[in-house]
């Protein structure tokens, strides 16, 4: 296997990193400052879309540097997983910067939902807009009211009435529900309590402007509301939709998230890389730049040990998620279970620990809106939950693990029952 990059990654590489520095990384400097000058609140009605940024999408678009994570050549980039990845550590560098290049998430996995398994007429009413950038959408799954962790507890339900698909239930952590273009979400709800547990649940498209749906609040991650996109908790009250809104069709819930979260958490695991490198990199320049009792801080405190058991961990993380990728490249993500699972316990944890670290060097300035790492730990601990729990994942990797050993595990079960 080979994960060098290819030439047209090269090429892409390069035009995105001299964009993210000319560009990106001025406006996001811009949005440090103005996080810190203000307290953002959860009255989500009020948010804004800054004019400086949508022109950035619309310089990026212009460029080509655009939808680069869909691998079909005429809507995307037309690259592959491995390909991409290399792409999207680059982009992880930057706050600003996937949603820049429309690769961000939520939108990049409704996107491949339904490029993958929407009909004729949901590609055309929202796919081909999600694709443009003109709206964004946001993925309700989560519920406050059950152990979520467990999708089959899902209890909000999608019940198909005649020609007609109801939904009734809360959901919460819906990303990217408070921004302003958000148009349409993607529901997962109950629909066959009887079926088979993994054919009971459906995925609907629902726009944002049908009746019976109310956001109820904006979430806040350790103390921020992430405007203007933000996480909310949402309230679907006997929603009223054309069964032709269901995706793929009724109880396919769950092989449309499998198909889902698989290349997302390649796009996610390599962003938390690139966010690491940014954060060795400040953590260095720290070091580097201040004294204490007599010396740089890099030479105090074992941080130069810290700094070679970080570049091993980043290094290591890659690796791995390279392999993921190429994995799904040749054998498709439900045979890269293992590597999957692996990697999103991986990368997060090693993003975590080095901008913990970087804390630490920075003093009171790691904990301030002086830098970026406030951010991006909270970036960390939340990925650390979301697309399912370390402990899940790990529990994944157990299972398929144990399962080369079936004939010892059974004569174990036997000799205890």
């Amino acid at each position: 296997m080979d994960f060098a990059p290819s030439p047209r990654t090269q090429d892409y590489l390069r035009r995105i990193r001299a964009f993210i520095k000319d560009r990106v990384l001025p406006v996001e400097a811009q949005h440090l400052r103005e996080i810190a000058e203000r307290k953002v609140g959860g009255d989500w009605t009020q948010w804004t879309v800054s004019p400086e940024f949508e022109a950035l999408k619309a310089d990026a678009k212009a460029q080509g540097l655009w939808n680069l994570f869909l691998p079909d050549p005429d809507l995307g980039g037309g690259l592959s997983h491995v390909e991409y990845a290399t792409l999207a550590e680059e982009m992880g560098k930057s706050l600003l910067a996937p949603e820049v290049f429309n690769c961000s998430a939520p939108d990049t996995g409704n996107m491949e939902v339904l490029y993958k398994y929407g009909s004729d007429e949901q590609k055309e009413t929202w796919l081909k807009p999600l694709l443009a950038g003109e709206v964004r959408s946001a993925f309700c799954m989560t519920e406050p009211d059950v152990a979520s962790s467990d999708a089959t507890n899902m209890r909000a339900t999608a019940i198909v009435e005649g020609n007609e698909v109801v939904l009734n239930g809360r959901k919460w952590w819906s990303s990217g529900i408070g921004h302003p273009n958000c148009k349409v979400v993607i529901f997962m709800g109950l629909s066959q309590p009887d079926s088979a547990r993994h054919s009971q649940h459906s995925m609907v498209l629902v726009p944002m402007d049908t009746p019976g749906i109310t956001i109820k609040r904006m979430l806040p991650v350790f103390g921020e509301y992430d405007p203007p996109a933000g996480h909310g908790e949402v309230w679907f009250d006997n929603v009223r939709l054309p069964a032709s809104a269901i995706i793929k069709g009724v109880g396919k819930g769950f092989e449309i998230a499998q198909g889902r979260l698989g290349p997302g958490r390649i796009h996610h695991c390599m962003r938390c890389l690139g966010a690491a490198e940014r954060a060795l990199q400040l953590m260095i320049e720290r070091g580097l730049d201040r004294v204490a009792f007599g010396k740089p801080l890099i030479n105090l405190g074992g941080n130069r040990e810290r700094i070679a058991d970080l570049r091993i961990a980043i290094d290591q993380a890659r690796l791995l998620t390279l392999y993921a990728a190429w994995k799904i490249d040749k054998v498709g993500a439900l045979a890269a279970l293992t590597e999957i699972s692996a990697i999103k316990v991986v990368a997060p944890n090693v993003l975590q620990t080095v901008v913990d670290a970087a804390i630490q060097i920075h003093g009171g300035a790691g904990v301030a809106y002086e830098t970026i790492l406030p951010m991006l730990y909270a970036q960390a601990r939340v990925l650390r939950l979301a697309d399912g729990p370390d402990e899940v994942h790990r529990g994944m990797i157990a299972k398929v693990e144990l399962a080369k050993y079936g004939s010892r595990l059974a004569k174990l079960k036997e000799s205890q029952s």
